[in-house]
């Protein structure tokens, strides 16, 4: 199967690597000379979709799926408009992902429908979470703890005319789930569990969770509430917080997303975008047995100034052309612009085990190895 990937970042890597997985040829588009995904793909054409239609054409000719991997709104309709043209498949739901990317109209869905979520200000104290109506992920989040910061980032957003929602700062611990179907039909994949850096920004995926069978259940019948309500054609993320007992839906995305997808397929095996060729090609979903049959550690690291820095994925995105190594360190896989001989370098380490106490040791091990061998003073 030939699959087109348009856009080279986190997205175009986490499609990159499963791509692979399931043997299938990529071809990279990216208007940047040199992605992340540059190292991971089969060829690549360094193109700009909105500027060059007729190249583009010509390149799909030759494919079987095109796989959105951006979230510029117009680059998206303008794929749906050539896919269309073409008669090839694009993996993207036009409908699903303008509610997932707006979260004021997200939110607005979570609320008509009894779905638990944090509160809006002026409806809860302090301290606050800030975040950009538009965007995914952790750009652009803030922490507001006291009316003085309040009143300052009121001021600023006024003032750049800023479109923020701003709600309660929830404790506890994040989860993610994928839900993926069509046409009412729909199947939750296996939870995992993330733990965010200091910008709230995930740096470590782990699976299996460690939620009870209960709560898992609660996340699951929460995410084929959600892909019913949006009428979901394709795969949605969707992340919750656990406060008090309770879990609340942070925000949904619905599209291929980056990290947990790995940590699922090392874990269970299911490859999401495999399942996801059968929706947009076959228009059917098949149901594999979704059974956690190793423990896996997906995390981003920063190598620098003789330290170890355990960051979010953001530190990749900016790290230059990611290549794909096995035995990394003693991990089982990495994704990193390692070098030997280079003193500041990234990585994402996949590390698998048996077992979460197995898991935690190799993990360990492969920290001090790193540090052993890579941050010592010259």
């Amino acid at each position: 199967m030939r699959l087109l990937v348009v856009g080279g970042k986190l997205q175009g890597v986490e499609a990159a690597y499963l791509a692979k997985k399931a043997g299938m040829d990529v071809y990279l588009v990216d208007r940047n000379a040199q992605p992340p995904a540059l190292g991971l793909c089969t060829s690549f054409r360094q193109l700009d979709v909105l500027k060059e239609r007729d190249a583009f054409l010509e390149l799909c000719r030759d494919v079987d799926l095109i796989l959105p991997a951006v979230e510029d709104l117009h680059v998206l309709n303008t794929l749906a408009e050539l896919s269309q043209q073409l008669g090839v498949p694009l993996a993207w739901d036009r409908q699903a992902y303008e509610i997932s990317s707006s979260k004021k109209k997200s939110d607005a869905l979570f609320a008509q429908h009894g779905i638990p979520a944090p509160h809006y200000w002026p409806e809860c104290g302090l301290p606050v979470i800030a975040k950009p109506v538009d965007a995914s992920g952790s750009r652009g989040v803030c922490k507001i703890t006291t009316e003085e910061e309040l009143r300052v980032f009121l001021e600023r957003r006024d003032t750049a005319g800023e479109d923020y929602i701003i709600q309660e700062f929830l404790e506890g611990k994040s989860y993610s789930i994928e839900v993926m179907g069509c046409r009412g039909s729909y199947m939750p994949l296996q939870v995992t569990d993330l733990e965010m850096d200091e910008v709230y920004d995930c740096r470590r995926v782990v699976a299996p969770t460690d939620l009870d069978k209960q709560m898992v259940e609660q996340f699951r019948e929460i995410a084929i509430k959600i892909a019913r309500l949006v009428n979901l054609t394709g795969i949605m993320d969707v992340e919750v917080i656990e406060h008090n007992g309770t879990l609340k839906v942070l925000e949904i995305d619905a599209r291929l997303p980056s990290q947990t997808p790995t940590a699922v397929y090392r874990s269970t095996g299911t490859n999401m975008l495999e399942l996801l060729a059968d929706i947009y090609i076959r228009g059917e979903l098949s149901a594999p047995e979704i059974t956690p049959r190793r423990a896996v550690i997906y995390e981003h690291i920063l190598v620098a100034a003789n330290e170890i820095q355990f960051l979010g994925e953001h530190i990749m995105a900016d790290a230059g052309t990611l290549v794909h190594t096995a035995d990394f360190f003693g991990a089982d896989e990495a994704l990193t612009n390692y070098i030997p001989g280079r003193k500041s370098w990234v990585a994402t380490l996949i590390i698998t085990a048996d077992s979460s106490n197995d898991l935690w040791e190799k993990r360990n091990r492969v920290i001090a190895r790193i540090k052993e061998e890579c941050c010592s003073a010259d």
